[in-house]
């Protein structure tokens, strides 16, 4: 059996290497240079052509090269009968956690404030805040909220959680569902989006629901560009309501030259950089899936495409 790697205009040798160096037998074919696609069984995906799995007739597993999974579900002809799985790479999550932290810890200590002061020579101080009158809400708890989450307690946050289903974490208080998610973002001082995105989730981040933030409540997005509505964005952020966001992620990328997100004053940008797949640290993962498929075993980090995640 081998592995074929499905991507469209991301880098595959990274990917290529990496399971040659573990595993030197395996056959690593990349599409469409594919000879015998009714053989392939297991393939390694981002951003597919949509449809493209009709070629691979015997298809048996999808595997996301991110934690993501929602470029692989939004192509409408998948095969019935094939197992979607994404990564759960500690290395992942790790960055994920420590991205969070830095921009948390960006937007309480004013550190963009002073660095535009500096290029004005402006030597003004403006008060910080801190971790004891600071609420951190996280939308997400799987792997990587609720990472986030113990970290940021760990530096003294009081950190509340919200996920669609009922979650027990060890020192967090965790909202539930539709019934109480006005209650979790009247607590949020400080909003970090790490929801997979879905149907119910897309377009979350809305007017009706920032303004239910505390005032000069500060908004973090580093799920998906499509959790957030950006002219509703715009607007509370102009009218006062919230003090300003850091954007990782845009419904659009790279962002367009013409975007109002690039000349914002209380908009920080970042080009999708928060937590980036290491083919290195992912691969045995993979193989061990690759495996478990060849022996009849039950695969680990199935997605259900029902749920999005």
């Amino acid at each position: 059996m081998s592995i074929v790697i499905i991507t469209e205009g991301k880098e595959t040798n990274g990917w290529e290497k990496a399971l040659k160096a573990k595993r030197p037998e395996l056959e690593v074919l990349v599409h469409p240079d594919v000879a015998a696609k009714d053989k392939v069984e297991f393939a390694l995906t981002w951003g597919h052509p949509l449809g493209v799995f009709k070629e691979y007739p015997n298809i048996k597993c999808i595997a996301s090269m991110g934690a993501g999974v929602d470029h692989i579900l939004r192509d409408p002809e998948l095969p019935a009968s094939a197992t979607i799985t994404k990564l759960e790479d500690p290395n992942l999550t790790r960055d994920m956690g420590l991205f969070v932290m830095a921009l948390v810890l960006n937007h309480m200590r004013n550190l963009t404030v002073h660095k535009l002061n500096q290029q004005q020579h402006n030597w003004s101080r403006k008060r910080y805040l801190t971790t004891e009158d600071t609420t951190i809400g996280i939308m997400g708890m799987g792997t990587l909220g609720a990472h986030a989450a113990a970290e940021l307690t760990k530096l003294g946050f009081q950190v509340n959680g919200w996920a669609r289903t009922e979650k027990q974490l060890e020192g967090i208080k965790v909202y539930k569902g539709d019934e109480e998610l006005d209650s979790f973002l009247a607590t949020s001082d400080i909003l970090i989006c790490l929801l997979p995105l879905t149907p119910q989730t897309e377009n979350i981040l809305n007017k009706q629901t920032l303004s239910k933030l505390p005032n000069n409540a500060f908004v973090i997005n580093v799920a998906r560009g499509k959790h957030l509505v950006d002219e509703d964005l715009v607007e509370l952020l102009d009218s006062g309501h919230l003090a300003g966001a850091s954007l990782d992620v845009f419904r659009e990328e790279p962002l367009p030259k013409d975007h109002p997100f690039w000349s914002h004053p209380k908009i920080n940008i970042t080009p999708h950089i928060a937590s980036i797949t290491d083919p290195a640290s992912a691969v045995l993962q993979i193989l061990d899936n690759y495996d478990r498929l060849q022996r009849g075993k039950p695969l680990k980090n199935i997605v259900s495409p029902e749920l999005g995640y």
